[in-house]
Formats: C-alpha cells, sequence, structure tokens
C-alpha cells in the first residue's frame, strides 16, 4: 500500500512539474508575441509620424525666391486649419523640383511645370501632378544707392549674361567706368534659370557672374548695399522685406531698383517693376509661378493648401501683401509718376 502511494505520489509530483513547465513555456510564448506585437506597434507609430502623408502634415517646398510672401500663406492656412502641421522647405528651385521627384514630399511652388521626363518619374511612383499658375513673379535688378546709373535695356542684360558686357562703361545710360559684376542667388535658382532660357536661349550664363555669399535673395541685396560695382538680380518681393503692403515707390528701399526697357533708343519704356507693370507687361522681366501637387488624396490637408493657394483667400494674400501679380483679375495699385 506504502508503494502504492508513493507511486501514485510521484506521478502527481512528475506531472505538476510537466504542468509548471507548460504554463512557463506557454507564458514565454506570450511575452514573445506581446514583445513581438509591442515592437511592430512602436515601429508603425514611428512611421506614421515621420510619414509625410500623416493627415495633419502639410510639407511643401518652396522656392527661397518667394519665402517672404509664402510665409504668409502657411501662416494663413495654419490659422484656418490648426490640427494643420505646417512644414514649409525654403531652398532653391532646383531642390524643391529634386524633393518632388524623389517623392520625399508632394507639394512644390517653383516657376516652371514639370518636363514631360519628370512628369513620367512622377507617373511611375503611381502618382499624377496636379499644376497650377498662381501669380506672375518679376525679376528685380538692383544697384548701390550711391550708383547714379538706373537705366538699362533688356538687350543689355542680355548681353551681361553672354559675356559681351563685361564693364560698365559698355552700358548706353552709365556714367561709371570699371568691371562691372552681376551677382545671383543660387546657382541652381529659379532666377538663374529664367535668365538662361529667357535670354541665353538655354545655354549657360558667362561673364562676370557669381553667386551671393550665403545662397539667397536677401545676401544679394546686403552684397549690392556693400559694393557699388554690383547688379544684383532678385525676385521682386524681396524689395518689400519688412514692409506689409504693395509698395508703390522704390525711393525708401536701402538699395536702388534700376528701370528696364523692352527696346532701346528712340522707343525706349523704362520702368520698374512694380505690380502696375507686371499687370501692364509693360516690364520685360516676367515669369510665372506655379503650385504643383503630387498627393493622391481627396480631402488631405495637403491638397487643401494646393486649393487654398489657388482660391479667393490665397490669391488676396498675393494682391494686397506681395509685388507679384494674382491670376485672379484685381485692381492693382498705381505708381508714382516721380519713379
Amino acid at each position: 500500500m506504502r508503494l502504492i502511494l508513493y507511486i501514485r505520489k510521484a506521478r502527481i509530483t512528475h506531472d505538476n512539474k510537466n504542468s509548471k513547465i507548460m504554463k512557463k513555456y506557454f507564458l514565454f510564448l506570450l511575452l514573445l508575441i506581446a514583445a513581438f506585437a509591442l515592437m511592430a506597434s512602436c515601429g508603425g507609430n514611428k512611421k506614421a509620424t515621420n510619414n509625410w502623408l500623416a493627415e495633419d502634415d502639410v510639407k511643401v517646398a518652396i522656392d527661397e525666391t518667394f519665402a517672404l510672401i509664402m510665409q504668409e500663406e502657411v501662416e494663413t492656412f495654419g490659422m484656418m486649419h490648426p490640427e494643420a502641421g505646417m512644414k514649409p522647405v525654403y531652398c532653391s528651385e532646383d531642390s524643391a523640383l529634386r524633393l518632388l521627384l524623389a517623392d520625399s514630399l508632394r507639394c512644390c511652388v517653383v516657376t516652371r511645370k514639370l518636363l514631360p521626363n519628370e512628369l513620367e518619374i512622377i507617373k511611375a511612383h503611381t502618382l499624377g501632378a496636379k499644376q497650377s499658375l498662381i501669380a506672375t513673379d518679376a525679376v528685380a535688378l538692383i544697384v548701390n544707392k550711391n550708383c547714379p546709373d538706373s537705366l538699362i535695356t533688356l538687350d543689355e542684360i542680355k548681353q551681361i549674361v553672354t559675356g559681351k558686357i563685361t564693364k560698365w562703361e559698355q552700358l548706353e545710360n552709365s556714367s561709371r567706368k570699371g568691371t562691372l559684376n552681376l551677382v545671383f542667388d543660387h546657382s541652381g535658382s529659379s532666377t538663374v534659370r529664367f535668365m538662361k532660357d529667357s535670354l541665353c536661349a538655354g545655354r549657360d550664363i558667362t561673364g562676370n557672374v557669381f553667386a551671393s555669399d550665403s545662397g539667397t535673395n536677401r545676401s544679394v541685396i546686403e552684397m549690392v548695399q556693400r559694393d557699388p560695382d554690383i547688379i544684383g538680380v532678385v525676385g521682386t518681393n524681396w524689395l518689400k522685406e519688412g514692409v506689409d503692403s504693395v509698395l508703390t515707390s522704390f525711393k525708401n528701399l536701402p538699395v536702388s531698383v534700376m528701370k528696364v526697357s523692352r527696346k532701346s533708343g528712340k522707343e525706349a519704356c523704362y520702368v520698374r517693376p512694380f505690380q502696375y507693370y507686371i499687370a501692364t507687361a509693360d516690364y520685360p522681366l516676367l515669369r510665372s509661378v506655379y503650385v504643383i501637387n503630387t498627393d493622391p488624396r481627396t480631402n488631405s490637408l495637403l491638397k487643401l493648401f494646393y486649393y487654398f493657394l489657388k482660391g479667393q483667400k490665397g490669391q488676396t494674400i498675393i494682391c494686397n501683401n506681395s509685388q507679384l501679380l494674382p491670376i485672379t483679375p484685381v485692381q492693382v495699385k498705381s505708381v508714382r509718376t516721380v519713379d
């Protein structure tokens, strides 16, 4: 009897040990599954946080030429949509387009539409591209306040960027002598590309041409303030930095804005890049501004920002707070005849 009891007790003990082992093994499996689930969850959350496709993410690459006016657009849209995570990326036009084509973001503000081969790249991402004109901009030429020369023709500008004019005395209306230097913001900027396409037939700019110290329109203005031998090339809206309203006079600026004529000689008509002369097309150095969106979602905040720039609110901001001309019909402010 004692032997039988001992055997039964041994079996029970053995069974208990097996049960405990199974329980430990089962618990280990549960913990392992939970750990994998937690890792997947954390990884998923991280991806969603960093992913510009997050519902409230508005990441836009913006040509630095339009930084001043686009910052106002971004801030206004952000106030209208507090849930929006506004993430403007101010860079050269070349960089903005590279970001779009790499699918690193899906909205940009630049001065040209996508080329056919670029549209194919967008299509390879299984995306489409919406492209809309939102404004007309002017390229301004600026000189030092102490420089008496303020008149230049379109043909003279062409000869400067093709290396045929390298000295001040070669200009028809110049009283200065010495080397003439032309300064742009950045080698990959929309301003450089505009001059190449419109005046150099797509060929590289040559002559005494330089990029600014820090690759921005602001640095071009600063260089012109220091050096009377420089003609600076900037987007016209940078002339009103620190001013809330549209400028109807350039007299109080830290630099002088040159008058440009499409023709020369007796037919010359010199004007500055006021919004009024952009509207009448009397100012010759004009270019278009586009917003491009490749977001496939219908009602995302990123898509809403695209329509906001085209809509009444976005266009009103361009009209009233910049030197650019909006695409919607507006009554522009006249300019002072003394300018």
